[in-house]
């Protein structure tokens, strides 16, 4: 398979570590911006290399419709095998596309219960099993704490990992994270900010991060939105 003349290491590595130190099984991991600045972006960076790794991803959507959040993928897996000089770019591609979903929801619509039973019911017919869940545009300006409690115990019994996009706003706390995200944050092992800084965009590990993770700096470069200067893609033959 093409997949298989590639090394990988993963696209945070040199800020929260290698894949095994990243979030375990049950874990929740969240990446935090202003809106527009590359969470969705970000968030489909990590999709691609799990599904690149052979890892079944569920993304979920709660403010765009499947069509659009298709769109985002073919954009970024597009700009990601032109960064790394990938052949056969269209083929690789068609490979990934069984090992991912997307789900939407309405914001309003949205509850543990009614993903448990749409997930349960992919899984009892064996059509869809993620290692993987990508949750994009739960609104962390009101209380998720239950939401979340009922998710983390959902992604324990099933060895799932979960990642969240949060937006963050200029008015609210000294770096604009949400207070109700303050009262959740203990259920994160990890936390990334996307930061405007002048002309860059970093990427700050906010926690969860290595010990010499102060000292790394990760940029998104803002045409791309990609991790610049970041070959986590290796040809190996």
């Amino acid at each position: 398979m093409i997949k298989d003349s590639f090394s990988l290491r993963h696209p945070l590595e040199r800020l929260v570590g290698s894949e095994t130190e990243i979030i375990q099984d049950g874990g929740f991991g969240a990446i935090l911006a202003y809106a527009g600045v590359g969470k969705t972006a970000l968030l489909i960076q990590l999709a691609i290399y799990n599904l690149l790794s052979n890892n079944n991803v569920l993304h979920i959507s709660l403010n765009d419709p499947v069509k659009k959040v298709g769109l985002w993928y073919k954009e970024v897996y597009r700009n990601i095998a032109s960064q790394h000089s990938i052949e056969d770019q269209e083929q690789l591609f068609e490979t990934l596309l069984p090992h991912r979903f997307i789900m939407t929801f309405e914001v309003e619509g949205f509850s543990v219960p009614k993903l448990e039973e749409r997930l349960t019911e992919l899984m009892e017919q064996n059509i869809f099993r993620p290692h993987i869940i990508l949750i994009d545009g739960l609104p962390f300006d009101v209380s998720q704490k239950e939401s979340l409690l009922e998710l983390k115990t959902f992604a324990q019994n099933h060895s799932l990992k979960l990642w969240f996009t949060v937006r963050i706003q200029k008015d609210e706390t000294p770096l604009g994270i949400p207070a109700h995200f303050n009262d959740i944050e203990y259920l994160f092992e990890k936390t990334i900010l996307i930061q405007p800084d002048g002309k860059d965009i970093q990427l700050k590990a906010l926690k969860g991060g290595k010990p010499d993770s102060g000292e790394t700096e990760l940029f998104i470069d803002p045409t791309t939105m990609l991790i610049k200067e970041n070959k986590w893609i290796q040809q190996t033959t």
